[in-house]
């Protein structure tokens, strides 16, 4: 008799690495937990730190250093390396030397054998998991972009301080690019099944004066805001990550706005946006296409179409 363990990878031992490997350890969402990094003595650290955590945890997640040898067997490698912008920059402004470290992980995973699901969350996200998709041949369904993930956190959030509710009962989409030209279709925002355009004109002396596009951008800030403060992010990109694996690894057939390829959904073709998912052991198993008005599917185009600019820039890593 055999028993399937899942075991998850992780690429890169940085902040946003360990945070996954940590939320996935507290959590007890798989078996193992393998940390690749090319500083071998870092992912050393790492995982004797994490290890010190599990006494007094729920369950013994097994966690190991490795090499990408070591993810032959993965059923998920996470993809966590990257450039980080510096001061000025934006997330696009990294593109080129995070598509040259992503061609140095992606191959020598491919060699070991890896037939899983790639999570993608190294910046420019949408991007990467292009690059990452034609780089390994991998069936579409099985490169995860984390997208517009933590983006569509963000909103519910400000919307949910707006009114004064528990995130957890927005309903509400940030599509699109990981990055400055995401868009919010409106009209699809819930809060417990009533429009949040309704929710503002019944509520007037309670929320104010609305500026929905101020929302949107403070959205696109918001990693900003973050980053200027303590320097980078990574405990909400990281829960974002593992919400992404306890959907693939658990069956759930969860609903989370990752960046996954079009092939005429939104009425694009041959790039990866942000776009609510249906994510199960399969990976991405369907993609929700909501209705949009005219004005909201124009954002979503502008957005695409940056998506597109910046994924032909990289095609020279292809190969």
């Amino acid at each position: 008799m055999r028993i399937n363990k899942s075991k998850v990878a992780i690429i890169g031992s940085g902040l946003v690495g360990s945070s996954t490997a940590f939320s996935l350890i507290t959590q007890g969402v798989c078996d193992e937990v393998l940390m690749v990094d090319i500083n071998a003595e870092k992912a050393s650290g790492e995982v004797r730190d994490l290890r010190n955590s599990i006494r007094f945890l729920g369950r013994n997640v097994r966690v190991k250093a490795g090499t990408y040898t070591d993810c032959s067997d993965a059923d998920i490698v996470v993809i966590t390396a990257g450039a980080p912008p510096k001061a000025g920059q934006t997330r696009l402004d990294t593109l080129d030397i995070s598509a040259k470290i992503a061609k140095s992980i992606v191959e020598p995973v491919m060699k070991s054998g890896f037939d899983g699901i790639f999570v993608v969350v190294s910046n420019p996200v949408d991007m990467l998991a292009h690059l990452v998709y034609k780089l390994s041949g991998l069936p579409k369904n099985q490169i995860i972009g984390s997208g517009t993930s933590v983006d569509s956190a963000r909103l519910q959030n400000f919307l949910a301080d707006l009114v004064d509710v528990d995130p957890r009962s927005v309903y509400a989409y940030a599509l699109g690019e990981h990055g400055d030209s995401l868009m919010v279709p409106w009209s699809t925002v819930t809060i417990a099944g009533k429009s949040f355009t309704d929710i503002i004109a019944d509520n007037a002396e309670l929320v104010g004066d609305v500026d929905l596009d101020e929302i949107v951008y403070k959205t696109t800030q918001e990693g900003w805001e973050i980053y200027n403060r303590k320097g980078t992010t990574y405990y909400g990109i990281a829960s974002a990550c593992v919400g992404i694996i306890k959907a693939v690894l658990y069956d759930e057939n969860s609903i989370i706005p990752v960046s996954t390829l079009l092939e005429g959904e939104y009425g694009q073709t041959g790039i990866f946006a942000g776009v609510p998912a249906v994510l199960n052991r399969s990976g991405v198993f369907d993609i929700l296409e909501i209705h949009m008005t005219a004005t909201e599917e124009e954002k979503f185009q502008h957005s695409a179409n940056v998506i597109r600019e910046y994924t032909a820039k990289i095609q020279k890593y292809e190969n």
